[in-house]
């Protein structure tokens, strides 16, 4: 997995924690030291970010040889050796924290969009993640997500139109109606971009979809409201579950009727997956 975009994220993080040194490892440890260490989970799970991981390590010491064990997306069990990790001591402890940090986030997002996959299982609606990111993290948080067996959203406000409520009462305070608002998208946005209406009520769900929108989100409907406003909807537009969406109540949103069903959580609020690193004592020799 080679990309620009983590590449940059993993040289910040590094910058981060490991721009002034490590002066433990150097009060304490002598260079030529080696060993290997490995990477284990502690806690089951779906893993995401063993390259992230190992390219780390391979930024702080190319020397070192990152051996992968498991790959991404694979459901993990506790006691799972994940990699193996053999050079330099001192370049395996320099680059624990942030891949540990990285591997450890990751792995949290893919196991909290994994619960939600297997919550809606045999539903037609796709499972997708939103632009509650952490700032700097997207890219890799929406790999993770993927990991997880869901799909993506907006990557960024320049990939759909995306009419919210917010813009909905300025362009009303201004006197458009929202088939106006609608017509006036289709016209200004770049030729075949979608266009998704945000909506909290079922007249506005009808009006959007026969004013031409592309995706109409249901926000913060209760699953029976949702499944009305899908029965009435006129044309091909697609539908969308969105606030409000928890593990308890997924699986009556998917059921609904709608085709997708967008979450927050996924990326906002996960647990870290417990994932540790540890050095195999025996392996330790000085050249």
């Amino acid at each position: 997995m080679q990309n620009k975009e983590f590449d940059a994220i993993i040289d910040l993080a590094l910058e981060e924690d490991t721009g002034h040194g490590d002066v433990t490892s150097q009060a304490l440890l002598p260079e030529e030291l080696r060993g290997e260490a490995y990477m284990t989970a502690k806690a089951g799970g779906v893993l995401a970010g063993s390259e992230i991981a190992r390219s780390v390590f391979l930024k702080v010491d190319p020397s070192l040889k990152v051996n992968l064990l498991i790959r991404d997306g694979s459901e993990l069990k506790p006691g799972d050796i994940l990699a193996t990790i053999s050079g330099r001591l001192t370049g395996i402890l320099k680059g624990e924290r942030v891949a540990l940090n990285f591997l450890q986030h990751l792995s949290g997002v893919a196991t909290e969009t994994a619960r939600y996959i297997a919550a809606t299982k045999g539903c037609k609606a796709r499972i997708v993640d939103t632009r509650k990111t952490t700032p700097g993290m997207r890219a890799m948080e929406k790999y993770a997500v993927r990991m997880g067996g869901g799909q993506n959203h907006r990557m960024h406000m320049g990939d759909a139109v995306l009419i919210k409520d917010t813009h909905l009462a300025a362009l009303r305070g201004l006197g458009l109606t929202l088939t106006q608002i609608i017509e006036k998208a289709r016209k200004n946005a770049p030729p075949g971009m979608t266009i998704e209406m945000e909506v909290d009520t079922a007249a506005d769900a009808v009006e959007a979809a026969t004013a031409g929108a592309d995706i109409i989100m249901l926000d913060n409907m209760d699953a029976a409201t949702m499944a009305c406003v899908v029965q009435s909807l006129p044309g091909q537009a697609k539908t969308e579950a969105s606030g409000g969406i928890t593990l308890e109540n997924v699986r009556a949103a998917a059921e609904s009727g709608v085709d997708i069903v967008s979450i927050g959580a996924l990326t906002h609020s996960t647990t870290a997956l417990d994932i540790s690193l540890e050095v195999r004592a025996e392996s330790l020799e000085t050249p």
